[in-house]
């Protein structure tokens, strides 16, 4: 491998739990009527693409504005208090870094969101930060954000490896082409990872599989 992008949300942040808690417990309630989607269905998505998906298969209550309002507002208190970091992350990119791998996050968050957690962590060096929504097209499931990260790091994408903890973050690196790392932790006990060339629980696995 050349490059090694990382997912944010439920890899690099132990964020899952917490927007699986907000979506539950508030954005749901207000603004579908009737059925609900389990947390996979949604986990991964980008939150613009979260509320059309919902808008197409089920009875969103709310106009658009409302909704995404209440993910921004939200995510100021995941990203800027809750949220810890992956137990020896800065190491890891370390270590990755001594070996020649270039290091990227590649997520479906925002680009502010992104820049709270790497500024709050200190994050860095890093050769790229990707959000979809710099990119022209569709996010996870879809391929297009990772094929971009590979084309900005200057690499293939089969030269890429993916850490993601969605089933739909998986899908996207592997349809890209990416050797894909299924992270594995407690919140996504029961996520489809099935796209995964491989699956790790937990940090100590992780370090093994990337430097192994």
């Amino acid at each position: 491998m050349d490059a090694v992008c990382f997912d944010m949300d439920g890899v690099i942040v132990n964020s899952e739990d917490y927007w699986h808690e907000f979506e539950e417990e508030t954005l749901f309630p207000e603004t579908l009527a009737g059925d609900r989607p389990d947390d996979d269905e949604i986990t991964g998505m980008n939150y613009r693409e979260i509320h059309d998906h919902l808008d197409e298969h089920y009875e969103l209550v709310v106009e658009r504005a409302e909704f995404i309002d209440l993910y921004d507002r939200t995510a100021t208190g995941i990203y800027g208090e809750k949220v810890t970091l992956m137990d020896g992350f800065p190491d890891l990119c370390g270590d990755l870094r001594d070996r020649g791998r270039t290091l990227a996050i590649v997520s479906s968050a925002p680009p502010d969101w992104i820049a709270t957690v790497v500024d709050r962590f200190d994050l860095g060096p890093l050769d790229l930060v990707l959000s979809a929504e710099d990119i022209d097209g569709p996010g996870k499931p879809r391929p297009h954000v990772y094929e971009r990260a590979a084309a900005e790091l200057g690499v293939e994408p089969e030269d890429c490896t993916v850490v993601e903890d969605s089933t739909n973050g998986a899908l996207s690196a592997a349809r890209a082409g990416a050797y894909v790392v299924g992270y594995r932790t407690e919140t996504n006990a029961g996520t489809d990872l099935s796209a995964a060339d491989v699956v790790v629980n937990g940090p100590a696995e992780l370090r093994a599989e990337l430097l192994g």
